[in-house]
């Protein structure tokens, strides 16, 4: 009977262990809402991981939030929005607002897919420094020993893998953009920048490009033999768990759920195929739920995927960025702008933050966050409407204690032309030519 009564103690022990092991897992799932399976057994060892022990209040006022985030849905120009939050590492809102198509009663949420544009280029960093960190390639060789259809003007040779993914190729900002849009193939149209004149030495200044980044797809093709949406999904999407990340139209044409994109007014247009075909440049789709675990795996919650060191070598700033045309107040208080590998670096209220912005034709989409604070926004929408951009600052404001700015009513004339920032002024020049 002792013998049993010990079997029977140790069984119990073991269930106890049993339970705490799962209940310890489930806790380290990130609590994006209520995530699917990850769809490989990859992403099951590279879960994302929350703090430990951090029990901290959160800083921001979310009801507060809400009523901005309701403020801004009333402008006539808004449709669908789909926000995240994170706060020393745990994910504290998750919500969407509005509808995917202006009229219906398809509502936006946690799992709509929207397009990400120039986030888009975070992605092919990733890929490329993760290659290099695998000893395939180095940052620092020339890109003409790369074998792609790239040309520049100038003394080329002295462009490196990094100066592409940084904006340092000197060309003129957007060189052949207009071309790409009007149907013209990126490869051919690479192939033809050396026939442009040269903006500056190459490597020495910063100028924003699409065709000329799209090289980075040439080269994770290349070196890791298989098409970049492969090694995307493979090296990335799946293990993070961004169960409905993929890059290409068909991936946001035939999500369960997605947002259609609209003119100013509400008008819902047709999507554009010209920047999904430089897809490091602008060709991913996602949710905010998976967009908000891309910043959890930006802050070093997914060591497995992507290490510190590689962080380290996205983020740094290597240029600054000098402002260009007409600047809201937005990007007057974000300040010291520089960029590093598909990331931008700036400085607000005296916290450096990371992050990046995007707009592609019907959508916007950012990203900004403090790797100190473990703490930053995401922010989806499927409209050409620049203004719901300023939430970011109300956010800080309230996680770093400032004074309250009404961001959505300062510059309400100028609507923030943004003009610091490429991938944001590309939204107003976009935005004049309609």
């Amino acid at each position: 009977m002792r013998v049993y009564g010990v079997t029977m103690m140790r069984r119990v022990e073991w269930l106890a262990v049993g339970l705490i092991l799962i209940a310890v897992a489930a806790a380290a799932y990130v609590g994006l809402g209520s995530p699917r399976p990850p769809h490989t057994t990859q992403a099951v060892s590279a879960l994302i991981a929350a703090p430990e022990r951090d029990v901290r209040p959160s800083k921001v006022d979310y009801g507060r939030l809400q009523q901005r985030i309701a403020s801004l849905m009333q402008d006539r120009d808004m449709v669908g929005l789909a926000i995240g939050t994170v706060e020393h590492g745990r994910v504290r809102f998750l919500r969407g607002f509005g509808a995917t198509v202006a009229g219906s009663n398809e509502a936006v949420t946690p799992d709509t897919v929207f397009r990400w544009a120039s986030l888009s280029k975070s992605v092919a960093s990733a890929l490329v420094v993760g290659l290099a960190a695998d000893g395939k390639l180095s940052l620092d060789a020339p890109i003409s020993t790369m074998r792609t259809t790239l040309t520049l003007p100038g003394d080329a040779s002295r462009v490196t893998v990094a100066d592409v993914l940084s904006h340092r190729v000197g060309l003129a900002r957007n060189a052949w953009d207009e071309r790409l849009e009007a149907g013209e193939d990126p490869k051919q149209l690479r192939a033809t920048l050396g026939t442009l004149a040269p903006f500056c030495a190459p490597g020495t200044c910063y100028s924003y490009q699409n065709i000329a980044y799209d090289t980075a797809s040439e080269i994770v093709e290349r070196v890791a033999g298989q098409g970049y949406a492969s090694v995307a999904q493979a090296r990335l999407f799946g293990p993070l768990g961004m169960t409905n990340a993929s890059i290409g139209s068909a991936g946001l044409e035939h999500a369960a759920r997605w947002a259609r994109p609209h003119h100013k007014g509400r008008v819902p247009v047709a999507v554009q195929q010209a920047y999904y075909r430089v897809p490091a440049a602008g060709g991913v789709n996602s949710s905010i739920r998976d967009l908000t675990r891309w910043m959890l795996a930006q802050m070093g919650r997914a060591p497995r995927v992507l290490s510190a060191e590689m962080l380290d070598t996205m983020h740094r700033p290597r240029v600054r960025t000098p402002p260009h045309g007409r600047r809201g107040a937005m990007d007057r208080a974000l300040k010291d702008a520089s960029y590093g590998l598909g990331w931008r670096s700036l400085n607000y209220a005296g916290h450096a933050l990371v992050g990046h912005r995007g707009a592609v034709d019907g959508y916007g989409s950012l990203i900004l966050f403090d790797p100190a604070e473990q703490s930053g926004i995401v922010m989806l929408w499927n409209s050409n409407q620049s203004k719901a951009a300023r939430l970011q600052l109300e956010f800080f404001d309230m996680l770093y204690g400032l004074p309250r700015t009404d961001w959505l009513e300062v510059d309400k004339t100028a609507e923030d032309a943004e003009g610091g920032s490429g991938d944001a002024a590309d939204r107003a020049k976009d935005a004049r030519r309609r």
